[in-house]
Protein backbone atom coordinates (compact mmCIF):
# COMPACT_ATOMS: atom_id res chain seq x y z
CA UNK A 1 0.00 0.00 0.00
CA UNK A 2 1.65 2.94 -1.26
CA UNK A 3 1.70 5.77 2.18
CA UNK A 4 1.06 8.78 -0.06
CA UNK A 5 0.72 9.75 -4.04
CA UNK A 6 3.30 11.96 -6.26
CA UNK A 7 1.44 15.03 -5.75
CA UNK A 8 0.16 16.18 -2.28
CA UNK A 9 0.97 15.08 1.50
CA UNK A 10 -2.22 14.31 1.93
CA UNK A 11 -3.62 10.69 2.13
CA UNK A 12 -6.40 10.91 3.32
CA UNK A 13 -9.29 13.19 2.91
CA UNK A 14 -12.41 12.94 5.43
CA UNK A 15 -15.22 15.51 4.44
CA UNK A 16 -17.93 15.73 6.96
CA UNK A 17 -21.14 16.59 5.89
CA UNK A 18 -23.61 17.28 8.61
CA UNK A 19 -27.26 16.18 8.05
CA UNK A 20 -26.47 14.75 4.71
CA UNK A 21 -28.61 11.58 3.75
CA UNK A 22 -30.17 9.93 0.08
CA UNK A 23 -33.54 11.34 0.79
CA UNK A 24 -31.56 15.28 0.35
CA UNK A 25 -28.32 13.91 -1.42
CA UNK A 26 -30.52 12.23 -4.85
CA UNK A 27 -32.74 15.13 -5.74
CA UNK A 28 -29.40 16.98 -6.04
CA UNK A 29 -27.65 14.53 -8.19
CA UNK A 30 -30.63 13.80 -10.57
CA UNK A 31 -30.69 18.09 -11.34
CA UNK A 32 -26.68 17.60 -11.59
CA UNK A 33 -26.60 19.96 -8.78
CA UNK A 34 -23.05 18.46 -6.82
CA UNK A 35 -20.89 16.87 -9.54
CA UNK A 36 -17.87 16.21 -7.72
CA UNK A 37 -19.87 14.88 -4.93
CA UNK A 38 -22.02 12.59 -7.35
CA UNK A 39 -18.63 11.28 -8.81
CA UNK A 40 -17.29 10.17 -5.55
CA UNK A 41 -20.61 8.30 -4.87
CA UNK A 42 -20.27 7.14 -8.74
CA UNK A 43 -16.74 5.97 -8.78
CA UNK A 44 -16.24 4.73 -5.26
CA UNK A 45 -18.15 3.00 -2.83
CA UNK A 46 -21.10 4.24 -0.73
CA UNK A 47 -24.60 2.96 1.42
CA UNK A 48 -26.39 4.45 4.45
CA UNK A 49 -24.86 5.17 7.46
CA UNK A 50 -26.38 4.23 10.85
CA UNK A 51 -25.95 7.16 12.88
CA UNK A 52 -25.84 6.44 16.99
CA UNK A 53 -28.29 7.27 19.75
CA UNK A 54 -28.95 10.12 20.09
CA UNK A 55 -27.94 11.25 16.43
CA UNK A 56 -27.49 14.47 17.19
CA UNK A 57 -24.52 16.62 16.47
CA UNK A 58 -22.94 17.41 19.64
CA UNK A 59 -23.00 13.46 20.25
CA UNK A 60 -22.49 12.11 17.07
CA UNK A 61 -19.37 13.77 16.03
CA UNK A 62 -17.86 13.09 19.03
CA UNK A 63 -18.52 9.26 18.26
CA UNK A 64 -17.64 9.54 14.35
CA UNK A 65 -13.93 10.81 15.61
CA UNK A 66 -13.59 8.42 18.45
CA UNK A 67 -15.20 5.46 17.17
CA UNK A 68 -16.51 5.09 20.55
CA UNK A 69 -20.07 5.18 22.32
CA UNK A 70 -20.79 8.12 24.57
CA UNK A 71 -20.42 5.79 27.21
CA UNK A 72 -16.84 6.19 26.62
CA UNK A 73 -16.19 9.69 25.10
CA UNK A 74 -18.59 11.18 27.78
CA UNK A 75 -20.99 13.28 25.28
CA UNK A 76 -24.58 12.94 24.75
CA UNK A 77 -25.95 16.49 23.64
CA UNK A 78 -24.87 20.11 23.33
CA UNK A 79 -25.41 20.38 27.26
CA UNK A 80 -23.51 18.78 29.49
CA UNK A 81 -24.58 18.78 33.29
CA UNK A 82 -23.22 19.03 36.97
CA UNK A 83 -26.06 18.27 39.30
CA UNK A 84 -28.72 20.25 38.00
CA UNK A 85 -26.47 22.74 36.76
CA UNK A 86 -25.98 22.78 32.61
CA UNK A 87 -23.64 24.51 30.19
CA UNK A 88 -23.10 24.20 26.82
CA UNK A 89 -20.25 21.44 26.18
CA UNK A 90 -17.04 21.64 24.84
CA UNK A 91 -13.83 19.82 23.89
CA UNK A 92 -12.87 19.44 27.51
CA UNK A 93 -15.93 17.09 28.07
CA UNK A 94 -14.54 14.38 25.32
CA UNK A 95 -13.16 11.98 27.38
CA UNK A 96 -11.72 9.80 24.54
CA UNK A 97 -8.30 10.79 22.13
CA UNK A 98 -9.78 11.86 18.82
CA UNK A 99 -8.46 10.43 15.03
CA UNK A 100 -5.90 13.39 14.59
CA UNK A 101 -4.82 12.63 18.24
CA UNK A 102 -4.13 8.78 17.27
CA UNK A 103 -2.38 9.25 13.99
CA UNK A 104 -0.17 12.24 16.07
CA UNK A 105 1.07 9.19 18.19
CA UNK A 106 2.14 7.53 14.73
CA UNK A 107 3.72 11.07 13.94
CA UNK A 108 1.24 11.69 10.95
CA UNK A 109 0.30 15.38 10.86
CA UNK A 110 -3.19 16.28 10.81
CA UNK A 111 -5.08 19.76 9.36
CA UNK A 112 -8.86 19.97 10.96
CA UNK A 113 -11.72 22.19 10.17
CA UNK A 114 -14.56 22.98 11.51
CA UNK A 115 -15.98 19.68 13.44
CA UNK A 116 -17.73 20.16 16.20
CA UNK A 117 -16.73 20.27 20.02
CA UNK A 118 -13.13 20.63 19.46
CA UNK A 119 -12.53 24.00 21.21
CA UNK A 120 -10.22 24.21 23.09
CA UNK A 121 -8.17 22.55 20.89
CA UNK A 122 -5.83 19.76 22.39
CA UNK A 123 -1.88 19.62 21.37
CA UNK A 124 -1.08 17.45 18.46
CA UNK A 125 0.91 17.99 15.37
CA UNK A 126 -1.03 19.47 12.77
CA UNK A 127 -3.53 22.53 13.09
CA UNK A 128 -7.08 22.62 13.81
CA UNK A 129 -10.19 25.62 13.81
CA UNK A 130 -12.86 24.60 15.75
CA UNK A 131 -16.14 24.31 14.83
CA UNK A 132 -19.87 24.21 16.60
CA UNK A 133 -19.88 25.02 20.18
CA UNK A 134 -16.63 26.94 19.79
CA UNK A 135 -17.10 30.74 20.46
CA UNK A 136 -17.11 33.35 17.17
CA UNK A 137 -12.99 34.17 17.56
CA UNK A 138 -12.22 30.71 18.63
CA UNK A 139 -8.79 29.78 20.18
CA UNK A 140 -7.47 27.89 17.22
CA UNK A 141 -4.21 24.95 17.78
CA UNK A 142 -1.24 26.52 17.25
CA UNK A 143 -2.12 29.47 18.92
CA UNK A 144 -2.60 32.43 16.79
CA UNK A 145 -3.76 30.31 13.61
CA UNK A 146 -7.29 32.09 13.79
CA UNK A 147 -5.26 35.21 12.92
CA UNK A 148 -3.12 33.95 10.00
CA UNK A 149 -6.56 32.32 8.37
CA UNK A 150 -7.90 35.41 8.22
CA UNK A 151 -5.02 37.29 7.05
CA UNK A 152 -4.82 34.86 4.32
CA UNK A 153 -8.42 34.53 3.28
CA UNK A 154 -10.22 37.38 4.88
CA UNK A 155 -13.43 37.17 6.71
CA UNK A 156 -13.67 33.67 8.82
CA UNK A 157 -16.54 32.79 10.76
CA UNK A 158 -17.94 29.96 12.98
CA UNK A 159 -21.44 31.17 13.03
CA UNK A 160 -23.20 32.82 9.93
CA UNK A 161 -23.45 36.59 9.77
CA UNK A 162 -27.30 36.91 11.09
CA UNK A 163 -26.24 41.37 9.12
CA UNK A 164 -26.70 39.30 5.55
CA UNK A 165 -29.96 39.94 4.54
CA UNK A 166 -30.19 36.54 2.85
CA UNK A 167 -29.95 33.55 4.97
CA UNK A 168 -28.70 31.07 2.40
CA UNK A 169 -25.87 33.61 1.57
CA UNK A 170 -24.49 33.84 5.12
CA UNK A 171 -24.58 29.95 5.08
CA UNK A 172 -23.03 29.83 1.90
CA UNK A 173 -20.44 32.07 2.94
CA UNK A 174 -19.35 29.86 5.33
CA UNK A 175 -18.90 26.85 3.46
CA UNK A 176 -16.77 28.89 1.38
CA UNK A 177 -14.76 29.76 4.17
CA UNK A 178 -14.19 26.78 5.28
CA UNK A 179 -12.84 25.29 2.10
CA UNK A 180 -10.12 28.69 1.62
CA UNK A 181 -9.16 27.88 4.98
CA UNK A 182 -8.11 24.19 4.60
CA UNK A 183 -6.49 24.55 1.51
CA UNK A 184 -4.74 27.17 3.24
CA UNK A 185 -3.69 25.01 6.22
CA UNK A 186 -3.16 21.78 3.49
CA UNK A 187 -0.36 24.05 2.23
CA UNK A 188 1.06 25.22 5.31
CA UNK A 189 1.07 22.59 7.30
CA UNK A 190 1.38 20.10 4.87
CA UNK A 191 -0.91 17.40 6.41
CA UNK A 192 -1.37 13.79 5.28
CA UNK A 193 -4.78 13.50 7.26
CA UNK A 194 -7.31 16.35 6.79
CA UNK A 195 -10.74 16.80 7.63
CA UNK A 196 -13.24 19.53 7.11
CA UNK A 197 -16.78 19.70 7.93
CA UNK A 198 -19.54 21.84 6.71
CA UNK A 199 -22.06 22.40 9.05
CA UNK A 200 -24.75 24.89 6.96
CA UNK A 201 -26.28 21.57 5.38
CA UNK A 202 -27.61 20.60 9.13
CA UNK A 203 -28.61 24.28 10.29
CA UNK A 204 -30.64 25.65 6.93
CA UNK A 205 -33.35 22.43 7.83
CA UNK A 206 -33.59 23.48 11.25
CA UNK A 207 -34.39 27.39 9.94
CA UNK A 208 -35.37 27.30 6.52
CA UNK A 209 -36.57 23.65 5.88
CA UNK A 210 -38.58 24.96 2.80
CA UNK A 211 -36.39 27.33 1.61
CA UNK A 212 -34.94 24.80 -1.71
CA UNK A 213 -32.95 27.62 -3.23
CA UNK A 214 -31.11 28.36 0.50
CA UNK A 215 -30.61 24.24 0.40
CA UNK A 216 -29.35 24.00 -3.24
CA UNK A 217 -27.05 26.98 -3.21
CA UNK A 218 -25.60 25.59 0.19
CA UNK A 219 -25.07 22.39 -1.21
CA UNK A 220 -23.55 23.77 -4.69
CA UNK A 221 -20.42 25.81 -2.47
CA UNK A 222 -20.42 22.90 -0.79
CA UNK A 223 -19.25 20.82 -4.03
CA UNK A 224 -17.66 23.67 -4.94
CA UNK A 225 -14.97 23.82 -2.26
CA UNK A 226 -14.71 20.01 -2.27
CA UNK A 227 -13.81 19.88 -5.72
CA UNK A 228 -11.60 23.02 -5.46
CA UNK A 229 -9.86 20.99 -2.46
CA UNK A 230 -9.05 17.51 -4.68
CA UNK A 231 -7.66 19.76 -7.21
CA UNK A 232 -5.63 21.60 -4.84
CA UNK A 233 -4.12 18.05 -2.75
CA UNK A 234 -5.14 15.53 -4.78
CA UNK A 235 -5.26 13.06 -1.97
CA UNK A 236 -5.10 9.13 -2.14
CA UNK A 237 -8.32 8.47 -0.37
CA UNK A 238 -11.49 10.39 0.22
CA UNK A 239 -14.06 9.26 2.40
CA UNK A 240 -17.44 11.75 2.64
CA UNK A 241 -19.33 10.83 6.03
CA UNK A 242 -22.29 12.44 7.42
CA UNK A 243 -23.58 12.18 11.31
CA UNK A 244 -26.74 11.57 10.81
CA UNK A 245 -29.55 11.94 8.56
CA UNK A 246 -32.58 14.69 7.67
CA UNK A 247 -36.37 14.45 6.87
CA UNK A 248 -39.76 15.42 7.77
CA UNK A 249 -41.55 14.94 10.68
CA UNK A 250 -44.90 14.02 10.11
CA UNK A 251 -46.22 12.76 13.32
CA UNK A 252 -47.05 14.67 16.56
CA UNK A 253 -45.31 16.69 18.93
CA UNK A 254 -44.34 14.54 22.56
CA UNK A 255 -43.93 16.65 25.91
CA UNK A 256 -41.98 14.24 27.67
CA UNK A 257 -42.39 16.19 30.72
CA UNK A 258 -46.07 16.42 30.83
CA UNK A 259 -46.84 12.88 30.65
CA UNK A 260 -44.53 12.58 33.60
CA UNK A 261 -46.20 15.73 35.27
CA UNK A 262 -49.57 14.17 35.14
CA UNK A 263 -47.77 10.88 36.40
CA UNK A 264 -47.04 12.78 39.40
CA UNK A 265 -43.47 11.77 38.48
CA UNK A 266 -42.34 15.79 37.83
CA UNK A 267 -43.19 18.55 40.40
CA UNK A 268 -42.48 22.12 38.58
CA UNK A 269 -42.36 25.59 40.07
CA UNK A 270 -42.48 28.97 37.98
CA UNK A 271 -39.09 30.94 37.87
CA UNK A 272 -35.54 30.43 38.47
CA UNK A 273 -33.03 29.00 36.13
CA UNK A 274 -34.70 25.34 35.75
CA UNK A 275 -34.88 24.12 32.00
CA UNK A 276 -32.38 25.45 29.63
CA UNK A 277 -34.94 27.89 27.44
CA UNK A 278 -34.71 31.30 25.10
CA UNK A 279 -34.79 33.31 28.41
CA UNK A 280 -32.08 31.99 29.56
CA UNK A 281 -30.15 32.47 26.69
CA UNK A 282 -31.50 35.29 24.65
CA UNK A 283 -28.86 37.92 25.26
CA UNK A 284 -26.94 39.74 28.10
CA UNK A 285 -30.15 42.10 29.32
CA UNK A 286 -32.36 38.60 29.27
CA UNK A 287 -29.56 36.41 30.79
CA UNK A 288 -28.61 38.93 33.37
CA UNK A 289 -32.25 40.06 34.73
CA UNK A 290 -31.31 43.25 34.65
CA UNK A 291 -34.64 45.49 35.76
CA UNK A 292 -35.50 48.57 34.27
CA UNK A 293 -37.88 50.97 34.90
CA UNK A 294 -39.75 51.41 31.26
CA UNK A 295 -41.65 47.23 32.07
CA UNK A 296 -45.20 47.57 31.20
CA UNK A 297 -46.43 43.95 32.81
CA UNK A 298 -49.45 43.68 31.08
CA UNK A 299 -48.25 43.96 27.54
CA UNK A 300 -45.32 42.05 28.44
CA UNK A 301 -47.50 39.29 29.89
CA UNK A 302 -50.59 39.35 27.40
CA UNK A 303 -47.60 39.01 24.47
CA UNK A 304 -45.78 35.80 25.46
CA UNK A 305 -49.23 34.32 26.76
CA UNK A 306 -50.26 35.13 22.96
CA UNK A 307 -47.41 33.31 21.59
CA UNK A 308 -47.58 30.31 24.01
CA UNK A 309 -51.18 30.50 22.71
CA UNK A 310 -50.31 29.40 19.18
CA UNK A 311 -48.00 27.04 20.02
CA UNK A 312 -44.57 28.71 20.08
CA UNK A 313 -42.39 26.81 21.72
CA UNK A 314 -39.30 28.78 23.98
CA UNK A 315 -36.84 28.41 21.82
CA UNK A 316 -38.73 30.00 18.53
CA UNK A 317 -39.77 33.13 21.02
CA UNK A 318 -36.48 34.75 19.80
CA UNK A 319 -37.11 33.97 16.55
CA UNK A 320 -40.75 35.16 15.92
CA UNK A 321 -39.67 38.33 18.07
CA UNK A 322 -37.20 38.89 15.51
CA UNK A 323 -39.51 38.77 12.48
CA UNK A 324 -41.81 41.29 14.08
CA UNK A 325 -39.28 43.87 15.27
CA UNK A 326 -39.85 42.98 18.76
CA UNK A 327 -36.74 41.45 19.74
CA UNK A 328 -34.91 44.37 21.22
CA UNK A 329 -37.97 45.76 22.63
CA UNK A 330 -38.54 42.66 24.97
CA UNK A 331 -35.00 42.68 25.77
CA UNK A 332 -35.19 45.91 27.16
CA UNK A 333 -38.57 46.42 28.55
CA UNK A 334 -38.46 42.42 30.10
CA UNK A 335 -36.72 41.42 32.53
CA UNK A 336 -35.17 37.89 33.03
CA UNK A 337 -37.05 37.38 35.85
CA UNK A 338 -40.65 38.13 34.36
CA UNK A 339 -39.94 36.32 31.39
CA UNK A 340 -38.82 33.04 33.26
CA UNK A 341 -41.93 33.31 35.74
CA UNK A 342 -43.83 33.22 32.52
CA UNK A 343 -42.92 29.41 32.10
CA UNK A 344 -43.67 26.36 34.39
CA UNK A 345 -40.37 24.37 34.48
CA UNK A 346 -39.35 21.50 35.77
CA UNK A 347 -38.19 21.56 39.58
CA UNK A 348 -35.57 19.05 39.33
CA UNK A 349 -34.86 18.27 43.10
CA UNK A 350 -38.30 17.69 44.15
CA UNK A 351 -38.93 15.33 41.09
CA UNK A 352 -38.84 11.71 40.81
CA UNK A 353 -37.82 11.47 37.05
CA UNK A 354 -37.43 14.14 34.19
CA UNK A 355 -36.40 15.12 30.87
CA UNK A 356 -33.35 17.24 31.25
CA UNK A 357 -32.78 17.96 27.27
CA UNK A 358 -35.28 16.95 24.38
CA UNK A 359 -31.61 15.48 22.72
CA UNK A 360 -30.58 13.47 25.03
CA UNK A 361 -33.35 11.27 23.84
CA UNK A 362 -34.18 9.87 27.52
CA UNK A 363 -35.66 9.88 31.31
CA UNK A 364 -33.31 10.88 33.74
CA UNK A 365 -33.97 9.41 37.23
CA UNK A 366 -33.79 11.71 40.55
CA UNK A 367 -31.47 9.18 42.06
CA UNK A 368 -30.15 9.33 46.01
CA UNK A 369 -26.84 9.53 46.02
CA UNK A 370 -26.03 10.50 42.62
CA UNK A 371 -28.19 13.68 41.92
CA UNK A 372 -27.82 16.63 44.44
CA UNK A 373 -30.84 16.14 46.01
CA UNK A 374 -32.46 12.91 44.56
CA UNK A 375 -35.59 11.51 45.92
CA UNK A 376 -35.27 7.72 44.82
CA UNK A 377 -33.77 5.51 47.04
CA UNK A 378 -31.06 3.28 45.14
CA UNK A 379 -32.90 0.22 46.56
CA UNK A 380 -36.05 1.49 44.72
CA UNK A 381 -34.19 2.33 41.14
CA UNK A 382 -34.65 -0.56 38.96
CA UNK A 383 -38.29 -1.04 40.46
CA UNK A 384 -39.13 2.90 39.49
CA UNK A 385 -37.63 2.64 36.05
CA UNK A 386 -39.07 -0.75 34.70
CA UNK A 387 -42.16 1.20 35.57
CA UNK A 388 -41.76 3.89 33.92
CA UNK A 389 -40.59 2.12 30.97
CA UNK A 390 -43.62 -0.29 30.94
CA UNK A 391 -46.07 3.13 31.08
CA UNK A 392 -43.91 5.14 28.41
CA UNK A 393 -43.83 1.81 26.24
CA UNK A 394 -47.58 2.19 25.94
CA UNK A 395 -48.12 5.60 25.09
CA UNK A 396 -49.68 6.56 21.73
CA UNK A 397 -51.07 9.69 19.85
CA UNK A 398 -54.48 10.59 19.59
CA UNK A 399 -54.62 8.98 16.68
CA UNK A 400 -53.48 5.95 17.89
CA UNK A 401 -50.22 4.83 16.69
CA UNK A 402 -47.20 4.40 18.82
CA UNK A 403 -45.02 7.51 20.20
CA UNK A 404 -42.16 4.83 20.65
CA UNK A 405 -39.93 2.48 18.71
CA UNK A 406 -38.43 1.54 21.89
CA UNK A 407 -37.98 2.74 25.22
CA UNK A 408 -35.21 0.87 27.04
CA UNK A 409 -32.77 0.96 29.68
CA UNK A 410 -29.56 3.08 28.88
CA UNK A 411 -26.91 0.16 29.19
CA UNK A 412 -28.24 -1.16 26.24
CA UNK A 413 -27.09 1.76 24.60
CA UNK A 414 -24.18 3.18 26.38
CA UNK A 415 -21.34 1.71 27.84
CA UNK A 416 -18.45 3.05 29.22
CA UNK A 417 -16.78 4.98 32.01
CA UNK A 418 -18.71 7.94 31.20
CA UNK A 419 -22.15 5.83 31.35
CA UNK A 420 -23.27 7.21 34.58
CA UNK A 421 -23.63 10.50 32.79
CA UNK A 422 -26.32 9.29 30.51
CA UNK A 423 -29.87 8.90 30.84
CA UNK A 424 -31.30 6.33 32.98
CA UNK A 425 -33.74 5.40 30.14
CA UNK A 426 -33.66 5.48 26.02
CA UNK A 427 -36.91 6.80 24.68
CA UNK A 428 -36.26 6.40 20.45
CA UNK A 429 -39.13 7.80 18.77
CA UNK A 430 -41.41 5.38 16.27
CA UNK A 431 -39.40 6.10 12.76
CA UNK A 432 -38.03 9.50 14.55
CA UNK A 433 -41.22 11.39 13.14
CA UNK A 434 -41.70 12.25 16.55
CA UNK A 435 -40.85 15.63 17.73
CA UNK A 436 -39.91 14.63 21.66
CA UNK A 437 -39.74 18.00 23.61
CA UNK A 438 -38.86 18.73 27.26
CA UNK A 439 -41.44 21.78 27.45
CA UNK A 440 -44.06 21.42 29.70
CA UNK A 441 -47.26 22.80 28.19
CA UNK A 442 -51.24 22.10 29.35
CA UNK A 443 -50.75 19.84 26.22
CA UNK A 444 -49.46 16.38 26.17
CA UNK A 445 -49.54 16.30 22.17
CA UNK A 446 -49.69 18.77 19.53
CA UNK A 447 -47.91 19.70 16.25
CA UNK A 448 -43.85 19.63 15.94
CA UNK A 449 -42.37 22.56 16.67
CA UNK A 450 -39.59 21.89 13.71
CA UNK A 451 -41.22 19.84 10.29
CA UNK A 452 -37.59 18.94 9.73
CA UNK A 453 -35.54 17.51 11.85
CA UNK A 454 -32.84 14.55 12.43
CA UNK A 455 -33.28 10.61 10.89
CA UNK A 456 -31.28 8.00 12.09
CA UNK A 457 -29.91 7.48 8.59
CA UNK A 458 -27.05 9.01 7.23
CA UNK A 459 -24.49 8.66 4.37
CA UNK A 460 -21.08 7.47 3.45
CA UNK A 461 -18.73 7.29 0.23
CA UNK A 462 -15.27 6.22 -0.61
CA UNK A 463 -12.90 6.43 -3.21
CA UNK A 464 -8.98 6.06 -3.69
CA UNK A 465 -6.21 3.96 -3.98
CA UNK A 466 -6.93 2.18 -0.73
CA UNK A 467 -10.61 1.52 -1.31
CA UNK A 468 -11.57 -1.75 -2.77
CA UNK A 469 -14.85 0.27 -4.72
CA UNK A 470 -16.37 -3.50 -5.11
CA UNK A 471 -16.30 -4.49 -1.75
CA UNK A 472 -18.68 -2.27 -0.66
CA UNK A 473 -19.43 -0.53 2.77
CA UNK A 474 -21.45 -3.41 4.79
CA UNK A 475 -23.69 -2.20 7.12
CA UNK A 476 -21.64 0.82 8.21
CA UNK A 477 -22.37 3.21 11.51
CA UNK A 478 -21.18 6.12 12.48
CA UNK A 479 -18.39 4.02 14.58
CA UNK A 480 -16.73 2.59 11.80
CA UNK A 481 -15.42 5.65 10.25
CA UNK A 482 -12.57 6.35 12.42
CA UNK A 483 -11.50 2.74 12.30
CA UNK A 484 -11.34 3.06 8.74
CA UNK A 485 -9.77 6.06 8.22
CA UNK A 486 -7.09 4.26 10.88
CA UNK A 487 -6.95 1.26 7.91
CA UNK A 488 -6.60 3.59 5.51
CA UNK A 489 -3.14 4.05 6.51
CA UNK A 490 -2.30 0.67 7.32
CA UNK A 491 -2.82 1.89 11.20
CA UNK A 492 -4.06 -0.92 13.93
CA UNK A 493 -6.99 0.07 15.24
CA UNK A 494 -7.42 0.75 18.95
CA UNK A 495 -9.24 -2.28 20.35
CA UNK A 496 -11.69 0.07 22.82
CA UNK A 497 -13.57 1.27 19.68
CA UNK A 498 -16.89 0.18 19.52
CA UNK A 499 -16.54 0.13 15.23
CA UNK A 500 -15.03 -1.58 12.73
CA UNK A 501 -12.67 -0.71 9.49
CA UNK A 502 -15.44 -0.75 6.87
CA UNK A 503 -15.22 -3.90 4.09
CA UNK A 504 -14.14 -1.46 1.63
CA UNK A 505 -10.52 -0.97 3.50
CA UNK A 506 -8.50 -3.49 4.44
CA UNK A 507 -8.32 -4.12 8.27
CA UNK A 508 -5.00 -3.90 9.78
CA UNK A 509 -5.74 -5.52 13.34
CA UNK A 510 -6.54 -3.69 16.29
CA UNK A 511 -4.01 -2.88 19.62
CA UNK A 512 -4.53 -1.67 22.62
CA UNK A 513 -3.19 2.33 22.92
CA UNK A 514 -2.84 4.11 26.63
CA UNK A 515 -6.16 5.48 28.21
CA UNK A 516 -6.69 8.99 27.63
CA UNK A 517 -5.58 10.20 30.40
CA UNK A 518 -8.19 13.70 29.69
CA UNK A 519 -8.06 17.58 30.68
CA UNK A 520 -9.29 19.73 33.34
CA UNK A 521 -12.98 20.72 32.32
CA UNK A 522 -14.21 24.43 31.45
CA UNK A 523 -16.80 26.27 31.02
CA UNK A 524 -18.33 27.22 27.67
CA UNK A 525 -20.42 29.87 29.61
CA UNK A 526 -20.68 31.85 25.52
CA UNK A 527 -23.62 33.38 25.76
CA UNK A 528 -23.37 34.15 21.58
CA UNK A 529 -22.99 30.13 21.51
CA UNK A 530 -26.00 29.61 24.19
CA UNK A 531 -28.02 32.00 21.97
CA UNK A 532 -27.08 30.33 18.31
CA UNK A 533 -28.43 26.81 19.87
CA UNK A 534 -32.16 28.27 20.90
CA UNK A 535 -32.35 29.58 17.52
CA UNK A 536 -31.69 26.16 15.94
CA UNK A 537 -34.34 24.59 18.61
CA UNK A 538 -31.54 22.61 20.06
CA UNK A 539 -32.18 24.46 23.52
CA UNK A 540 -36.03 25.02 24.00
Amino acid sequence: MSMMNNDSSLHTLLVGIDAACDRVLEPLFEADEIPTLESIYQDGTSGPLESQIPPWTASAWPSLYTGMNPGKHGVYGFLSFDGYDWDVVNATDVHERTLWELLDRHEITSAVVNVPVTHPPREFDGALIPGYTAPEDPDCHPEGLLEDVRAEIGEYRVYPDKNVADLGQAYTDCVRMRGEAFRYLADEYEPEFGFVEFQATDSIFHERPDDEAAIRSIYREVDRQLSEILEATTPTNVIVASDHGMGPYDGQEFRINEHLRNAGLVKTRRGGRGMPNWATVRDGNLKEGDDTTRYESGVAERAMATAAGFGVTSQRIGAVLERLGLDEVVAAYAPAGLVNAGATQVDFPKSTAYVRSRIELGVRINLEGREPDGVVEPAEYEEVRTEIIDALRSVTTPNGRPVFEAVRPREEYFHGPESEHAVDIVTIPADFDHFLSATLRDETFGPPSEPWNHKLEGTVAARGDDIDHDAGVGNAHLFDIAPTVLSTFGLAVDERMDGESLPCVEPAGTRQYPRFDGTRSVETADEGVEKRLADLGYLE
